[in-house]
């Protein structure tokens, strides 16, 4: 199937648990923010969120959906040996790089409720540069640890899942060599933010080395003292208030993602 037109994906609303529900209105919605901030890249790319309740299952996006057009519905879910165990009705598969990705972490860290992976164009570029993401701002400086994974060509062989975990260890970021960019949270909204964080980072850097200066790099200590102040219990949890924010803009652009 390659016409979506006139495809009507019938709701699932209560067909699932409410957790479950709640779980696919978060990811669609994630998904959906992802291409408002442009870190799309056609139908390609992923984004999972593991079913609350449910061992060993996660959801992902139907693959050859637009970012723009998925919705709670639509949705995926699959297990973590790939076997799809309630499909949305959209005729499409999922993706097995996604697949292969996406399992590996969700098996591993248990406390990983959501993993957001980019081919954003500042993601790629710093991917490619040797000295990796840099700590010029205050963005970049919430990373005091990012996990960086060497290229192996696209992810399609479950032996290169378990560098994939090991290079991404306890982090919240990691950075794909020569590929991309991937975050993980205990929620949809921290895996979001953190992915923001890490492309706005990404972003600033590749323009202050674009002026062919010197850069200043601040001093070390003080880069130390601004991870610090971002740690979980030196400054509120985040979710307490970007979630609903973003939902609302959302809302007031196109609300059919919770659809």
């Amino acid at each position: 199937m390659t016409d979506l037109s006139h495809v009507r994906i019938p709701s699932l609303r209560n067909k699932v648990t409410e957790a479950e529900w709640r779980a696919r209105v978060d990811c669609a919605a994630c998904y959906r923010l992802v291409a408002l901030f442009g870190m799309n890249d056609l139908v390609y790319n992923h984004i999972s969120v593991r079913v609350p309740g449910e061992e060993g299952h996660f959801l992902i996006n139907p693959y050859g959906y637009a970012y723009e057009e998925v919705t709670a519905s639509s949705l995926v879910k699959v297990d973590f040996d790939g076997n799809v165990v309630l499909d949305s009705g959209t005729g499409y598969g999922v993706n097995y790089a996604g697949f292969v990705i996406h399992s590996a972490i969700h098996r591993a860290r248990p406390d990983v409720a959501c993993v957001i992976h980019t081919h954003s164009v500042a993601g790629m570029a710093v991917s490619a540069l040797k000295c990796g993401l840099l700590p010029l701002t205050q963005n970049a400086m919430f990373f005091a640890d990012v996990g960086y994974h060497d290229y192996e060509g696209p992810a399609v062989d479950l032996d290169e899942q378990a560098r994939l975990v090991r290079d991404l260890g306890s982090n919240a970021a990691m950075i794909l060599r020569n590929h991309g960019l991937l975050t993980v949270g205990a929620t949809v909204c921290e895996a979001f933010v953190t992915m923001h964080w890490l492309e706005r980072a990404c972003q600033a850097q590749l323009a202050a080395m674009a002026c062919n200066t010197e850069l200043n790099l601040p001093d070390p200590k003080t880069v130390a003292l601004t991870n610090e102040r971002y740690k979980p219990g030196q400054r509120r949890k985040i979710t307490e208030l970007e979630w609903p924010a973003l939902l609302r803009m959302l809302d007031r652009r196109d609300p059919s993602y919770r659809e």
